[in-house]
C-alpha cells in the first residue's frame, strides 16, 4: 500500500468517526481519517475567549459510573480513565422553571432519587413518577446495543416506535405542572409535539443514571480518541475538506479533497449529514428514490448560544443546569412564534480547574430557527476558510445577545455586572463548523408518526459506503457512540465486536 491507500477512509473526524478509526485500526486495517476543520472533534470542539473556554455542544454526559452504558464503551476506546470530569450535583442535576411559577423542580441521579425528590413537590404523585420511572427503563431494556447486548436489532421495531413523548407523559397523570416538569429537559433532543418517547426515554435515563461535567471543556474527549486511533496505526488529516469520491465496480474507490489529494480505499465510511455527503455523489451512482428519500428528511432546530466570560468571583458555580421556559408549553418551544423568541433557555456554568466555586463562564442555550440567518446564508467563516459576514449580522448578534441576556438578568439579578466580554454564536456557526446543512442541533428530526422512516442503516445504497454519527439512530455521546459500534459491526461483526467492548469494560 502507497501512503495514500487504504483500507478505510472516514470522512469527517467528529466523535463517531474517531471511534471507527481507533476500533477498524485495532481489527488490522490501515485507517485514514480526513477533517475538514483545524480541530478535531465536530461537536467536541471548544473555542476561547479572553482565555476562557467554551464548549461548542456538549455542556453535560450520561452514563459514566462504572458499569454504565458510556463508561463501558469510553474503557474499550481507552480514554475513560485518562478524563477530567465533575459529578453534577445529585439531588438536582438539572432544574425545570416554568413560566408564573417560583419553584426549581429537580432533576435528581439515580432513579430512587429522581421519584423521592419530586414526589416531595407533588406528594400526590409517586406512583405516576414510579410508572414514569419505571417506563423510562423498560424502554431503554429494548435496544440492545444501549445495554450492550448481543440481539436482534428488529426486536425493538415494534409498536413502541409509535408512542409519542408528549402523549406518554400525559397518559401518566392528569397534573399538568407534572407533566410539563418531565418534559423539562427536552431541548437534549429539540423535543416537540412529534418527539417519539424512546427518544426521550433513552436521552433522560442516560443522565438520571449519572451526570457529569468535563471539566475544562469536551475537546478532551477528542483529543484522547484521536491520540488512541493513532497508537494503533490510524492516520488522521486535519485541514483536508472531502469534496467527493471517485468510483469503480464495488462502489467507492477513492475520496477526493479540495487540495487535489485522492485517498483511495476499500471502504468508506461517512461521518456527515446524509444530505450533504449526497451532494458530493454525482448522478448513477444511488438511486433517485433514497435520494428523494433522504432529502425529504427534516432536521431537528438550529440554536443560538450565548457565551459570557466572567469577572474573577462575580458568579457562583453552578453545579447543575437550569431550564427555563419562558412559554406555558413545553413542546411547543421549537415552533415559537414570530416576535416570541427566545422561547425558553438552558443556563449552564462550565467546570474548570480555575473556577473553584465561582463560574469563569456562562453558557445560555436558546433555539433559533435557521431562516432567521437566511440574509447571511451564502457567507462562511471559519479558521481554516476565514470569510466575512458583514455589519449586519453583527448587529442582528448583537441584539439577540441583548434580548436574551435581559431575560437571564431578570432570573439572575447582578449578572450582567459581572460580565467581563459577551459573544455568541448562531445557527452559522454551528453550521460552518460543524458541517450540518443548517446549523441543525441533532441532526435529523425524529418522529413518532413515522418512525422507520428517520432510521438509517449504516449501509448506503453504495456498496461499500457507510454512515455513522448522530443521525443513524440517535444524538449525543452516547447515541453516536452507540452508532458507531453499528457501522463498524458491518465491517468485522457485531458479536465479536461487543466481545471485545465486553473484555475492555
Amino acid at each position: 500500500m502507497s501512503d495514500r491507500d487504504f483500507d478505510v477512509v472516514i470522512v469527517g473526524a467528529g466523535l463517531g468517526g474517531l471511534q471507527c478509526a481507533i476500533t477498524l485500526a485495532r481489527e488490522g486495517m490501515k485507517v485514514c481519517v480526513l477533517e475538514k476543520n483545524q480541530q478535531l472533534g465536530g461537536s467536541l470542539q471548544v473555542f476561547s475567549r479572553d482565555k476562557t473556554v467554551f464548549d461548542t455542544g456538549v455542556h453535560y454526559i450520561g452514563g459514566l459510573e462504572p458499569g454504565q452504558n458510556l463508561h463501558r464503551y469510553f474503557s474499550y476506546y481507552g480514554i475513560m480513565d485518562k478524563l477530567k470530569l465533575r459529578r453534577m450535583d445529585m439531588d438536582a442535576f438539572d432544574e425545570i422553571e416554568l413560566p408564573g411559577d417560583p419553584v426549581s423542580y429537580p432533576y435528581a441521579q439515580g432513579w430512587g432519587n429522581f421519584v423521592d425528590r419530586l414526589a416531595g413537590y407533588f406528594p400526590g404523585e409517586r406512583g405516576a413518577l414510579d410508572r414514569y420511572a419505571k417506563l423510562v427503563q423498560d424502554i431503554c431494556d429494548r435496544f440492545p446495543l444501549y445495554r450492550l447486548r448481543d440481539s436482534d436489532e428488529r426486536e425493538w421495531m415494534d409498536h413502541r416506535l409509535t408512542l409519542n413523548a408528549e402523549q406518554v407523559i400525559a397518559s401518566l397523570t392528569d397534573n399538568t405542572t407534572l407533566r410539563a416538569v418531565l418534559a423539562g429537559n427536552n431541548a437534549l433532543y429539540a423535543g416537540d409535539h412529534g418527539s417519539p418517547f424512546y427518544v426521550h426515554a433513552l436521552v433522560v435515563n442516560t443522565f438520571v443514571e449519572s451526570s457529569w461535567r468535563c471539566v475544562d471543556g469536551g475537546s478532551q474527549i477528542a483529543k484522547h480518541l484521536a491520540h488512541n486511533a493513532r497508537v494503533e496505526g490510524a492516520v488522521i488529516l486535519a485541514r483536508k475538506k472531502v469534496v467527493g469520491f471517485d468510483f469503480g465496480p464495488d462502489g467507492v474507490k477513492a475520496v477526493r479533497t479540495a487540495d487535489g489529494d485522492v485517498f483511495a480505499c476499500r471502504q468508506c465510511i461517512a461521518n456527515i449529514h446524509p444530505a450533504m455527503l449526497l451532494e458530493m455523489i454525482g448522478p448513477g451512482h444511488v438511486r433517485p428514490a433514497y435520494r428523494t428519500r433522504i432529502r425529504s428528511l427534516d432536521n431537528t432546530v438550529a440554536s443560538f448560544v450565548l457565551h459570557l466570560v466572567m469577572k474573577p468571583g462575580a458568579f457562583p458555580y453552578l453545579n447543575r443546569n437550569i431550564y427555563k421556559f419562558l412559554e406555558k408549553d413545553p413542546w411547543g418551544v421549537v415552533d415559537y412564534a414570530a416576535g416570541g423568541w427566545p422561547s425558553a433557555y438552558m443556563f449552564s456554568t462550565p467546570a474548570t480547574t480555575r473556577g473553584g466555586d465561582h463560574a469563569e463562564a456562562v453558557t445560555a442555550m436558546t433555539y433559533m430557527r435557521y431562516s432567521e440567518c437566511e440574509p447571511w446564508a451564502g457567507t462562511h467563516n471559519t479558521i481554516v476558510e476565514p470569510g466575512e459576514r458583514g455589519d449586519g449580522y453583527a448587529e442582528f448578534k448583537h441584539a439577540h445577545e441583548q434580548k436574551l441576556l435581559g431575560l437571564l438578568e431578570e432570573r439572575f439579578p447582578g449578572l450582567r455586572a459581572g460580565i467581563r466580554s459577551i459573544h455568541s454564536t448562531s445557527p452559522l456557526t454551528f453550521r460552518d463548523f460543524i458541517g450540518t446543512p443548517d446549523g441543525n442541533m441533532y441532526g435529523i428530526r425524529k418522529d413518532s408518526s413515522s418512525p422507520l422512516r428517520t432510521f438509517l442503516s449504516p449501509r448506503t445504497k453504495v456498496p461499500n459506503l457507510l454512515l455513522t454519527g448522530q443521525n443513524l439512530n440517535l444524538h449525543g455521546l452516547l447515541g453516536v457512540t452507540v452508532g458507531a459500534v453499528a457501522t463498524c459491526a458491518e465491517l468485522v461483526g457485531k458479536t465479536h465486536l461487543l466481545g471485545r467492548i465486553h473484555a475492555a469494560s
